[in-house]
């Protein structure tokens, strides 16, 4: 049996579901599971016992989200401040993980027709050497090319790069922080903090959610548009900058029209490097990981 149950919605979900589909609909939702914790205090059974409903509330939440269209979803589910729970906590937690995530990759062929993935994100001080090295072998670069390194580049490096921004990020048990999660990704997502225990989380709860999305839509996107419009307008400025500078070097006074041609040579030569960096940088994820998977990677045995 799946782990991901594919049962339908009961017919007033359902037609909540197709409402709600009438308008803007989240395609990647972020969920910082809180509350495993608290659950068992309050049902008093061991925490272990609250953190295995926390992973069968997983399962059912995505369920749910195939049900909505929403087909990208990413789960803060351990962090290292964990790791200063007592030892028996943490074994516990990293057995459940193991047996959970080791039924959901078994299942990986039945879930790639939904597009569902799985990311693990973590500190970039626990990056392999060589690759800590490329990007500060691209910083380093702007020594001669001081305008290569730019906010869309540094996000172009992120391991969530080949995959779009959540729209949505939920947060249970009331907490109202991120806890360092996806803060990059998240600078125009609709926030939402909701006071239910995560395995507690309801399909309601998941509407109440998306509802509020759909409410600050208009606003997040017409933010998201003026940004990106302001990181265009600047890196265009930039570039001007830097051959203006290269023309007095040179002591050039060129008209106009080879001051534009100047300009899209020069925006032609970075988008250039840009590419063959991330082009590099992207080859030595690929082997990382091949050699993580194959057990070979150096990284293991630090």
């Amino acid at each position: 049996m799946s782990w991901i149950q594919e049962a339908e919605l009961n017919p007033v979900e359902r037609l909540c579901a197709s409402i709600l589909k009438v308008g803007p609909m989240p395609e990647h939702v972020a969920f910082i599971m809180d509350g495993n914790r608290r659950y068992a205090q309050k049902c008093r059974v061991e925490r272990e016992q609250g953190h295995s409903q926390g992973f069968e509330k997983l399962a059912e939440t995505l369920r749910w989200c195939l049900n909505l269209n929403i087909r990208e979803v990413t789960v803060y589910a351990f962090s290292i401040e964990n790791f200063k729970r007592s030892k028996e906590e943490v074994d516990g937690l990293m057995e459940l993980a193991r047996q959970k995530f080791t039924r959901l990759l078994e299942e990986q062929e039945n879930l790639k027709k939904h597009g569902v993935c799985i990311r693990v994100l973590g500190n970039l001080t626990l990056l392999p050497v060589d690759i800590q090295e490329l990007i500060a072998q691209a910083v380093l670069a702007t020594q001669s090319y001081n305008n290569d390194l730019s906010e869309s580049l540094l996000g172009k490096c992120l391991y969530s790069s080949s995959s779009p921004d959540p729209d949505l990020l939920i947060r249970t048990s009331g907490e109202v922080r991120l806890s360092d999660f996806l803060l990059w990704q998240t600078s125009h997502s609709c926030l939402v903090f909701q006071p239910v225990l995560w395995p507690e989380y309801s399909f309601w709860n998941l509407c109440q959610a998306v509802l509020q999305y759909q409410v600050n839509h208009a606003a997040l996107q017409k933010a998201k548009l003026l940004h990106e419009a302001a990181c265009q307008r600047q890196q265009v400025e930039a570039d001007l900058a830097c051959v203006l500078e290269q023309m007095s070097t040179l002591g050039e006074t060129e008209g106009t029209e080879c001051k534009q041609e100047l300009i899209l040579k020069y925006s032609r030569e970075r988008e250039e490097r840009v590419s063959n960096f991330l082009q590099r940088l992207e080859n030595k994820r690929r082997k990382f990981l091949t050699d993580l998977v194959q057990g070979s990677s150096p990284f293991l045995h630090v």
